[in-house]
């Protein structure tokens, strides 16, 4: 193996010129990387598996094939089958489009072996971490004290902030009861019923208003029906999946209050809309929040995996994670801020770094105009949609997500027009589904998708 290991102990590659090997290897990485950033990146398309085994065939041996023919099939094999978040014609689900700087830094992080689960261990990563995620607190109008953890995704956030709510709820409960019921919408991400099915919690939907919200109006009733002392969680919504909506979150944050609930707010792919001057007020109520994710792999350019997870008062998340055992008193006795306290799981990576250099070297103003610049895109690409007779928008947009239809379509045009982009490498838009009906669905987070890729893929529609 590397020159890090003696002979025997992993591998039996390991031999005389092993600095020399190293040194390539190291290269032909690190050339990859930065042609890989460099350069436009293709879309790509999956194989099947079949294809797959025909194509690359078995590539874990007794002896090891070798840098170069791992890299090799890597590049030439493997990665083509990979489709490119980062695709300019990427609009499928919510993209992904990492800064230049956070996809250099990811790869300084995963070369430094940091562990980011503790103070003692990462102090100067847990350290940046913590401005970045001040920065966000910040634009969400939480008080100095909140603070969090980056997990790995929205799905882990939420779950461990309703945990954490759950806990409090508990603890703070009068005797004999046992809070119990997480609410929200039917419209809330799919993550959230199922943090209630891993939690063995009931959940309780609550009928959306006329604008697709939920509000304090339509809470309020659902509450007083299921008992307000036996829901742990109301979980509000910045920017749904599907179409980008904004819960109503001042009246949803003032019944919270009324019946002392824990007011969640899912902001995975919306929350990012908070640095861009231009819709900022439509967050209003969110600096109300008991806890709050963000996405930074969605519309803030960070690479997967990233979710900022943020509590108005950490203690009660501390309360609720912090793992308990002889070996680890040397962490949880001390003062020290420690990430695996305030999330699901101990073992943990830094990977809120890339994030946190990529707002270093750029600047937050440059964060600001990338955000209003993808919705001036998405404008156009919603005006353009309007202006076109054999196209119908299914809905205004809140944020950067654009639902319409195609009409005379039915399920099967879409989903051939959606295929044949991808097997000509043209551009990745997926249909969405909404009250049974099969849609378009463009969501732009990327600041290189241009009025030409939304003029281009909406021409195929014709």
């Amino acid at each position: 193996m590397s020159g890090k290991y003696p002979h025997g102990v992993i591998g039996t590659s390991y031999h005389a010129n092993k600095h020399t090997e190293l040194a390539a290897l190291s290269a032909a990485v690190i050339d990859y990387a930065q042609e890989r950033i460099r350069l436009a990146p293709p879309l790509d398309k999956p194989l099947t598996e079949a294809e797959l085994i025909e194509s690359v065939g078995q590539t874990i041996t007794p002896g090891g094939l070798g840098g170069a023919e791992a890299m090799r099939i890597f590049a030439e094999d493997l990665a083509p089958t990979c489709l490119s978040t980062d695709h300019p014609r990427y609009l499928s689900f919510i993209p992904c489009a990492p800064s230049d700087a956070a996809s250099l830094f990811d790869v300084v992080v995963g070369a430094s072996s940091i562990y980011g689960g503790s103070w003692l261990e990462g102090a100067g990563a847990v350290y940046a971490e913590n401005l970045a995620l001040r920065w966000l607190a910040d634009l969400a109008g939480m008080p100095a004290t909140a603070g969090g953890v980056f997990t790995p995704g929205g799905t882990v956030g939420n779950l461990s902030a309703l945990v954490a709510a759950r806990h409090t709820a508990r603890r703070t409960a009068r005797d004999g009861v046992r809070p119990n019921i997480l609410v929200a919408t039917e419209g809330a991400h799919s993550s959230i019923k199922s943090a209630a099915d891993v939690m063995d919690a009931e959940f309780a939907g609550v009928a959306v208003d006329s604008a697709g919200r939920l509000t304090g109006e339509r809470l309020r009733p659902v509450l007083l029906e299921r008992g307000p002392e036996n829901v742990f969680a109301v979980v509000a919504t910045a920017g749904t999946t599907n179409f980008g909506i904004i819960d109503d979150l001042v009246s949803v944050a003032e019944v919270c209050r009324e019946f002392g609930i824990w007011f969640h707010v899912d902001g995975a792919y919306g929350g990012a809309g908070l640095a861009a001057p231009s819709i900022r007020d439509r967050y209003a109520g969110i600096e109300h929040a008991d806890s709050f994710i963000v996405d930074p792999h969605k519309w803030l350019f960070a690479p997967y995996d990233c979710c900022a997870l943020l509590y108005r008062d950490p203690a009660e998340a501390r309360a609720a994670h912090t793992q308990k055992a002889g070996y680890l008193d040397v962490l949880t006795e001390a003062p020290e801020w420690n990430p695996t306290d305030y999330s699901i799981g101990l073992t943990r990576r830094a990977r809120g770094l890339p994030f946190w250099f990529s707002l270093t070297v750029n600047g937050t103003d440059a964060y600001a105009a990338a955000l209003e610049h993808t919705l001036s895109i998405a404008r156009f690409a919603e005006e353009e949609v309007a202006r076109r007779p054999y196209l119908e928008l299914v809905r205004h947009r809140d944020l950067t997500v654009i639902v319409f239809r195609r009409r005379g379509w039915e399920a099967a045009d879409y989903h051939r027009w959606s295929d044949g982009m991808l097997a000509d490498e043209f551009a990745f838009v997926v249909p969405t589904t909404h009250d049974g009906e099969t849609l378009a669905r463009f969501a732009i987070v990327n600041p290189e998708t241009s009025i030409g890729d939304i003029r281009a893929i909406l021409d195929t529609m014709a």
